[in-house]
């Protein structure tokens, strides 16, 4: 049979960090367009200059194989960029070539460049962006900065997020397991668990945040500032000690929220979207309790942000934000009641 497509190998480039909708779309054009098509990623070095928490190249790699896996009429190979170019300047097989509204100069520049090696222009073939749910492009970078997901959904829709929430009754439970690694010291000895946790941090990282104002004021007395911290003034559901409390004065900036037992507020978490946007110290005094914070830190945070909490009677949680750990904290606020 006569193949319909119009060229004859097509190039696609880029990073592809956390394959999403957008970068399907990109394929899928690449693949309905030519007979055979090279996807060429670019190399951890190359990758690292952009974000320290882009995808290693071997799971950037695994995960195109995994979408090409089972795709007919079209041959698919993967391969390693090692400059901004790669070998769309001097490839003589090749007939065309994928862009973005953005990649378009560089096509032109690759253009260029293979007429003066004697080579026919590449066909660019533009695929436009995809749209989120919420607006915004679908992009790696959207993703690895918290606000969406793949697919381009938001991980707390803002209709939840201007909504009064009660917790379920039957989420107690769950939300009494750790979440995260524990890190163990005892009650009396906080410095100990958190000490363990702080050697323990993977790296990279992004901000910490405290949750809680035993482990916010651990975290000062050995002479750290977290980045952003929760505090409520009370400590299993008694107030503190003048003594014990947490000195606001360390921190840069200062917010309020309210926010009542077993709740989340518009108010709290409009409150913590605004502190992820801090880019000095911050501490958030809230009045009711801070308790449930996390899921919200986690679904509006971006990825690498380490957040830090008390188990009583047991040390410290230390939970990373991975797209894991946003999908898990999506799914337990939609058992959430809206009251309003």
């Amino acid at each position: 049979m006569t193949s319909t497509r119009r060229f004859r190998c097509c190039l696609v480039g880029g990073t592809f960090d956390r394959l999403h909708a957008g970068h399907r779309l990109l394929l899928n054009a690449a693949c309905k367009n030519a007979d055979s098509v090279e996807i060429h990623i670019t190399s951890d070095s190359m990758a690292e200059g952009k974000s320290p928490f882009i995808q290693s190249f071997e799971d950037r790699m695994n995960e195109l194989h995994d979408w090409a896996t089972g795709r007919s009429g079209c041959k698919i190979s993967v391969h390693q960029l090692n400059d901004v170019h790669g070998p769309a300047p001097h490839h003589s097989t090749a007939d065309a070539i994928v862009a973005t509204p953005e990649t378009i100069g560089m096509c032109h520049s690759i253009n260029e460049e293979r007429r003066k090696n004697g080579l026919s222009k590449l066909h660019i073939i533009e695929v436009m962006h995809l749209d989120g749910v919420e607006g915004g492009i679908i992009s790696s970078s959207a993703i690895r900065n918290g606000h969406m997901d793949r697919e381009g959904h938001p991980w707390m829709p803002m209709q939840l997020r201007n909504s009064l929430l009660k917790m379920a009754s039957a989420l107690d439970e769950e939300l009494k397991t750790p979440m995260g690694s524990l890190f163990e010291g005892p009650e009396n000895d906080p410095e100990i668990g958190m000490a363990a946790a702080l050697d323990g941090l993977p790296t990279p990282h992004g901000a910490i945040i405290t949750v809680g104002d035993v482990t916010t004021k651990t975290m000062l007395d050995m002479g750290l500032t977290p980045d952003i911290a929760l505090i409520d003034g009370f400590t299993k559901r008694s107030e503190l000690d003048e003594s014990l409390k947490v000195n606001t004065g360390l921190f840069q900036h200062h917010l309020h929220s309210e926010n009542p037992a077993g709740h989340l507020t518009p108010s709290l978490n409009q409150a913590i979207a605004k502190a992820l946007l801090a880019e000095e110290t911050l501490v958030l005094e809230v009045d009711g309790e801070e308790d449930l914070a996390p899921l919200v830190i986690h679904c509006l945070a971006p990825i690498g942000t380490i957040v830090l909490y008390g188990q009583p009677k047991r040390g410290v949680v230390v939970q990373y934000t991975s797209l894991e750990v946003k999908q898990r904290c999506r799914y337990l606020l939609s058992l959430f009641e809206v009251i309003q």
